[in-house]
């Protein structure tokens, strides 16, 4: 499939413009009429993993830390970044990342690491953004409402919590009357055209308004299409860092803690807090999430359980009563991959492939 087709996908799950200002996420090298049949898949591409996507004949390289991060002034093989971005010219790869928008998007890396760790029916930690709603309302001859419903429906509007397909339609009369210059799909020049018509009323979330009247207009009959759209004031779901649920039993800090180790596969790990600490609620941010710690505990959280935890940090913590679980950033955020390739797997006419390297830059001994 082309790349411009795949990343539409991908964006539909998880849009770029949840990303923080200054992060860097997209298409960051290729070209978006480029054939894609095998994707890599990795936390980031660096030297190794571009040799491992060459050997393995990979068009796409997607990874969670953008590849392109800070700013660039020339491209050269003389620059490290520069030569790997030849590399991947050369060979026809492009690289795709999301990094804070997949953190922050529903079923993304926060959200996944919940699931690896079973803690259920969790909530959004530090909500950044509520989605704008809208009403669209559109005239329809009868003729043809079934055809414009279903056009609004599979664009995604009429989503109403977990139902579909959502609409109120009411029947009226409609009139016009052709002017010099037009081709009445129904009417005569110069007549006034009396049309038994249905108004469709639906909700639409402002992220895909641009593709829902696209749809819809397509869709309609009428070479004008007559439609209104209304700004709510009822907002859409929320999005945000970081999520906090309650366990299901509560256990020890010490016990929470080995879990996780043993789940990530870690051969150690940092813990802030009394070990012996009864947690009955926890809060997670994946990667470098300290500075949420006093978020987590206004919201209830007995722990935080992040990466890149700093000196201060951990003693600000012990000064709070607030205990700390520093999982690393690499380990918490490795996850990447399986996510990953678990929704691109059901995305036909594409092969995925996790990186097998470890490029973890520590070493513990």
């Amino acid at each position: 499939m082309k790349l411009k087709s795949l990343i539409k996908t991908i964006e539909a799950k998880y849009p770029t413009n949840l990303a923080y200002d200054w992060d860097n996420v997209g298409l960051l090298v290729g070209d978006i009429e480029e054939e894609i049949s095998k994707v890599l898949v990795c936390l980031e591409a660096n030297e190794a993993i571009v040799e491992e996507a060459i050997n393995n004949n990979v068009n796409l390289i997607v990874t969670h830390h953008p590849f392109i991060f800070g700013k660039m002034k020339k491209i050269t093989t003389s620059d490290f970044k520069g030569k790997l971005i030849h590399k991947l010219i050369k060979n026809n790869i492009a690289v795709y990342s999301m990094h804070t928008n997949f953190d922050i998007a529903f079923d993304g890396l926060n959200d996944y690491f919940m699931e690896v760790m079973g803690f259920e029916n969790s909530k959004i930690l530090d909500v950044t953004n509520t989605e704008t709603l809208y009403k669209i309302v559109v005239y329809v001859p009868k003729t043809h409402e079934d055809k414009v419903r279903k056009a609004l429906g599979k664009s995604g509007a009429g989503h109403i919590g977990n139902y579909s397909d959502c609409t109120f339609n009411t029947d009226g009369k409609g009139t016009f009357k052709p002017l010099e210059g037009t081709n009445p799909f129904i009417g005569e020049l110069d007549k006034l055209e009396v049309v038994d018509e249905v108004k469709i009323e639906t909700i639409v979330p402002q992220r895909i308004l641009g593709g829902v009247i696209n749809s819809m207009v397509k869709a309609h009959p009428y070479e004008e299409v007559a439609y209104d759209l209304y700004k709510l004031e009822n907002k859409g779901n929320s999005v945000g860092l970081g999520r906090i649920a309650s366990l299901k039993e509560s256990m020890s800090l010490k016990e929470l803690s080995m879990m996780i180790k043993e789940k990530l596969n870690m051969d150690a790990l940092r813990v802030v807090g009394n070990l012996d600490a009864n947690i009955k609620k926890v809060a997670v941010v994946t990667g470098s999430g300290a500075d949420l710690a006093k978020k987590a505990q206004r919201s209830g959280a007995d722990v935080l359980i992040t990466g890149d935890v700093k000196y201060h940090d951990a003693q600000d913590a012990v000064d709070a009563g607030m205990c700390i679980i520093d999982c690393n950033h690499f380990e918490s955020e490795d996850i990447f991959k399986d996510v990953m390739k678990r929704f691109l797997d059901d995305i036909e006419d594409i092969s995925v492939i996790k990186s097998s390297l470890n490029i973890n830059p520590f070493s513990i001994l």
